[in-house]
């Protein structure tokens, strides 16, 4: 897996900004295997990491994190965090992202 590589070589070798990539996606599959738990402790460190090493990645990592977050979190709490995941999106010109941020923040609105 892409996923594991990007975290044995951050282990490794040290944090870059493309970690927070993978350990989201690590926390995402933890979570869809049953451990939502172990899942959300990946989740907080990629976003966690994202203010240290830089925020390119940020759109996709919130989108992700933040579908982890909402079986432990109030879904309401992920709001904030899809508006930081637009913007962050815009600023690199991932429109994909940005709309993706957008269309799960309004889901999560009616809810």
């Amino acid at each position: 897996f892409v996923t594991q590589k990007i975290i044995e070589l951050s282990l490794a070798k040290g944090i870059s900004p493309m970690s927070p990539i993978g350990f989201v996606y690590f926390g995402s599959l933890i979570s869809k295997r049953g451990d939502i738990s172990s899942g959300y402790r990946y989740v907080k460190l990629a976003l966690s990491l994202l203010d240290k090493v830089g925020r390119e990645c940020a759109g996709e990592v919130i989108c992700i994190a933040t579908q982890v977050k909402i079986f432990v979190e109030p879904i309401q709490a992920a709001l904030e965090h899809h508006n930081d995941g637009y913007a962050a999106s815009m600023v690199t010109g991932d429109i994909f992202n940005a709309l993706l941020n957008t269309i799960l923040k309004d889901s999560c609105m009616y809810v």
